[in-house]
């Protein structure tokens, strides 16, 4: 059977107790499913915990986290800004090989996955049709 390959990308996230998938997209490439990750990575980390960078919240407000704390914010925008990490998953799904970062933190677990799919194809061979020249009258 012949077929195209996709890639399915997902997220999840979670505690001790359970899973909730946050969202889903079938690629036709690799690399827009990894692009896809990227934007959910940088996505969730700013709905955690937004960019230090970006005024939200009033002076005085926030406390810092010790450095050796767990931080999935940081874990996930780590990771969406790795060329490296990219094109180390960019290989394992041209080898056909999953692809899995799991950010942790105290509060719970946030999962990017892709994967390839083989779609099967749907065009059929058809017998091919011998030409016929009709002669044209001299």
């Amino acid at each position: 059977m012949s077929g195209a390959v996709e890639y399915l990308a997902e997220t999840y996230g979670g505690d001790d107790r359970r899973a909730v998938f946050l969202g889903g997209t079938v690629a036709p490439t690799r690399r827009l499913a990894l692009r896809w990750l990227r934007g959910q990575a940088l996505r969730l980390a700013d709905g955690l915990d937004p960019h230090p960078d970006v005024p939200w919240a009033p002076g005085g407000v926030l406390r810092r986290i010790p450095a050796a704390a767990r931080d999935a914010p940081g874990a996930l925008r780590g990771w969406a800004a790795s060329l490296e990490r990219q094109s180390d998953a960019a290989q394992l799904l041209a080898f056909g090989e999953p692809f899995v970062f799991i950010a942790r933190d105290a509060a719970g677990w946030y999962r990017l996955t892709a994967r390839p799919l083989l779609v099967p194809c749907s065009v059929q061979p058809t017998t091919a049709h011998p030409l016929r020249f009709a002669r044209s009258p001299v």
